[in-house]
């Protein structure tokens, strides 16, 4: 195993999975620890946690014990995975599970470096950037789990670690896989414990997959990783072994499923709910009776027509900000675990129904509802959208596509779907 992927959320976990798999690795996603004993092959393994936005003590737990996993199958390289958009709170989780990592691998730095550029996450001067504009006058900052309100990657994980953070800036990128390596050695003498790695395109990200494609622990984006993927496998691999093929969706019946309430998963379910049947979820009634309410969400979505120029239901919970707000002054934080429950209720019970696509919004629903369906992996297909892969159960037979919330363009919804789309344009 070439690498080992520790992702803090499931939609995370896909997204670098299918980066990897881009990049010419063959890669299985697990969900969870596997079992010590459990034999993967490949070339990368992504562990799947849902650990963003638990307790930092359960979230250095669950991954010191994929971290052991990792090393008991002799893991060669050990990755970190985080948003893009850096998503963590004022105490953590990044930075105390990087910590964690580092003591138990006997590690005096890493790097911080979470620039996906191909979507819009580029890092100068240390700061992090959505599309044009910081991390903090992004849509992040109304996130309801953890908006981020400072654009300073150094200044956020000296905030949340311990130790100092230096930085690699642009010039030093552009110069080069040995000069970033100088640079890291530079501080590495200085006693920094963090580097940040500047990068604002595709291009560097290769200089950078380079220069980091030899150090134990690594952490950052799938944009990094694709990277170092790339630096072993050469510039422009297509593809790991046929796994793009043996992951491609299967047939049959299909749901949206859309808990996220970013900026684009807002836009997408406003141009998808003019065009396919659309159900928006009442948070009350989540809080009365997740359960019951997520098996008549179901209902609902098999009383839908299902032929092949339909385009699959919808069933979102995606709210524009001032509505998430009232939300969340109303109920607290118990409407977001009361929905969480009941899409996963829903798909559960849609599973049992014979339902086998399942496109999924939001990196919380998208853990609802992989732990609903009792998946213990995937391999991974196509890219729908840069970080969105289909992914195939190993055991069931099941496709997801789960997308982090403001990955993917307005129209993702029907990009998973275009044979159905297709025949309705036929029609007209």
């Amino acid at each position: 195993m070439k690498i080992g992927v520790i992702a803090d959320d499931f939609t995370g976990a896909t997204d670098i999975a299918g980066f990897l798999v881009a990049g010419g690795l063959a890669t299985t996603q697990m969900i969870g620890v596997p079992a010590q004993g459990t034999e993967v092959t490949g070339d990368a393994v992504v562990i799947s946690l849902k650990s963003r936005s638990n307790p930092a003590e359960e979230a250095v737990a669950d991954s010191l014990a994929a971290l052991d996993w990792l090393r008991a199958q002799g893991c060669g390289q050990v990755f970190q995975k985080y948003c893009s958009t850096f998503d963590s709170t004022a105490e953590g989780n990044i930075g105390p599970v990087a910590d964690a990592l580092m003591d138990a691998l006997g590690e005096e730095m890493t790097v911080i470096c979470p620039a996906l550029p191909v979507n819009g996450r580029t890092i100068y001067n240390g700061y992090l950037f959505v599309g044009d504009v910081l991390l903090e006058e992004s849509g992040m900052r109304d996130h309801p789990i953890t908006p981020m309100r400072d654009s300073s990657l150094m200044r956020l994980m000296e905030g949340q670690a311990r130790g100092t953070c230096g930085l690699v800036p642009l010039a030093t990128v552009e110069a080069g896989p040995e000069a970033v390596r100088a640079a890291l050695a530079a501080g590495r003498a200085e006693g920094k414990r963090y580097m940040v790695l500047d990068a604002v395109s595709d291009a560097q990200i290769d200089v950078l997959g380079e220069a980091v494609r030899d150090m134990a622990l690594v952490t950052g984006g799938s944009g990094l990783a694709a990277g170092i993927a790339r630096a072993l496998n050469g510039a422009a691999p297509s593809g790991a072994h046929g796994a793009e093929e043996a992951g491609r969706p299967l047939d049959g019946r299909g749901v949206v499923l859309a808990g996220s309430c970013s900026q684009m998963t807002n836009r997408q379910v406003a141009l998808y709910r003019d065009i396919a049947p659309a159900l928006a979820l009442d948070p009350e009634r989540c809080m009365a009776d997740a359960a019951g309410y997520g098996a008549e969400l179901a209902d609902w979505v098999l009383a839908q027509p299902a032929g092949p120029a339909d385009p699959a239901p919808l069933v979102y919970a995606t709210a524009r900000p001032e509505v998430l707000r009232e939300i969340q002054a109303r109920f607290g934080a118990a409407a977001s675990d009361a929905v969480e429950r009941c899409f996963a209720a829903a798909a559960a019970r849609l599973a049992a129904k014979g339902v086998t696509r399942f496109v999924v919004a939001g990196g919380e629903t998208s853990g609802a509802v992989v732990k609903a369906l009792d998946l213990s992996g995937f391999i991974i297909g196509p890219q729908i959208a840069p970080g969105v892969p289909w992914v195939r159960a190993i055991d069931k037979p099941c496709s997801l596509a789960l997308k982090s919330g403001n990955f993917g363009a307005e129209t993702f919804f029907l990009d998973c779907q275009p044979g159905a789309v297709r025949a309705r344009e036929g029609a007209k």
